[in-house]
């Protein structure tokens, strides 16, 4: 009997160091079908961030680079405008690309680039200890916010898609998650168009992942699969927030 469900080529045979319950690995699977789909495995750079996703360049069988917290859409802007027969993309969690990364990700959205981000959104810094992000709920505890996160002091959590998609730049804004099949479904068909418009050279992409983060969360996986639908969802609402100008026929 043939295999029906096997390991895509663009992932490496390696054991994962993940928490269980953690999302990541999931989206790496997305990714990975993806660039096999695609065919693009062989002209594929990735930049891993400095948070959970540290070690991404275990698990992808891709050519990777390291950045520094943060600074992955400046180094992707430097390896694609320097080879643009690449396909570049981002993996970024939200406390390096929300927080310290900020900056670079406004501009390099606003400047156009023509590499892909996928953004983990999980609501916490999960590899340096829990504590509060960016993306953290109002009166989420985290180790930084052990009563809450108080809006009156710290303000709402950001929404980091919506803010993208307030740039005039065109480019593909989306918010999806991995939390159950049918999100998962869904979230590889917008990865497939990010990277699809980098094929064509469009714009620049931009996928957002709802995330469960059950370690720091102090959740069991299922309590967290259940906190996510139910506390984040309403609030980082799923679809897509900007799409590319059509364009026009020769």
């Amino acid at each position: 009997m043939g295999k029906t469900f096997k390991r895509p080529e663009a992932l490496k045979d390696n054991p994962t160091h993940y928490c269980p319950g953690c999302t990541h690995g999931v989206i790496h699977r997305l990714v990975a079908e993806v660039i096999d789909e695609l065919g693009i495995r062989g002209r594929t750079v990735g930049i891993a961030p400095v948070g959970c996703a540290v070690l991404a360049y275990n698990y992808f069988n891709v050519d990777f680079q390291e950045a520094a917290h943060g600074r992955a859409p400046a180094m992707a802007t430097g390896i694609k405008r320097v080879r643009p027969d690449l396909m570049v993309f981002t993996y970024q969690g939200d406390g390096d690309l929300a927080s310290i990364g900020m900056g670079e990700i406004i501009h390099a959205a606003n400047r156009g680039e023509k590499f892909t981000t996928i953004f983990v959104n999980n609501a916490v810094y999960g590899m340096t200890g829990g504590q509060m992000a960016p993306t953290t709920m109002p009166d989420q505890r985290t180790s930084t916010s052990p009563f809450g996160r108080d809006v009156q002091a710290v303000g709402m959590p950001v929404k980091m898609a919506e803010l993208l998609a307030a740039l005039q730049t065109p480019a593909y804004i989306t918010r999806q998650s991995v939390i159950k099949p049918k999100y998962i479904n869904r979230a590889k068909k917008a990865i497939h168009k990010a990277f699809s418009y980098q094929m064509e050279n469009r714009c620049f992409s931009f996928v957002e992942v709802v995330s469960t983060c059950p370690t720091n969360w102090g959740m069991t996986p299922l309590d967290a699969v259940e906190w996510t639908e139910n506390t984040l969802l309403p609030y980082y609402q799923l679809g897509d927030c900007k799409t590319p100008e059509p364009r026009e026929e020769a």
